[in-house]
């Protein structure tokens, strides 16, 4: 079976894909900003100045993606990520509980780090 890959396909994809990673760093750039500036670690000058650069970085992205014609392909690209990433954030949540150990089922025999060995637990 012979697979057909179109190069134009093929470079959008990975221009996307690439935009979307360059999206990615970017908004958790601008979390970690917020979160500096609600800690009060940043006086005016920085946050101007990291508001400056952010916004430079958004112009950029929207002039490559626009240039490039790739917006479909990051919005595609970001939709797959974020599905994935909701996928494993409930996974992880079933197998979490409070304090976030991780939960073995009792048929596989294997236990937690935190519980003793059957033969330890002391009987009355």
């Amino acid at each position: 079976m012979a697979i057909n890959i179109d190069g134009e396909d093929l470079k959008h994809g990975v221009m996307g894909l690439v935009i979307a990673v360059v999206e990615i760093l970017k908004d958790a750039l601008k979390h970690q900003a917020v979160r500096r500036m609600e800690a009060g670690t940043l006086n005016a000058e920085e946050i101007e100045r990291l508001g400056a650069a952010l916004m430079g970085i958004d112009r950029a992205v929207d002039e490559i993606k626009e240039e490039y014609g790739v917006k479909e392909a990051v919005v595609s690209v970001r939709e797959g990520l974020d599905q994935a990433l909701n996928d494993i954030f409930h996974a992880a949540t079933l197998a979490t509980g409070p304090g976030l150990e991780t939960r073995v089922p009792r048929e596989t025999g294997k236990r937690r780090h935190d519980e003793k060995n059957p033969k330890e637990i002391e009987t009355p």
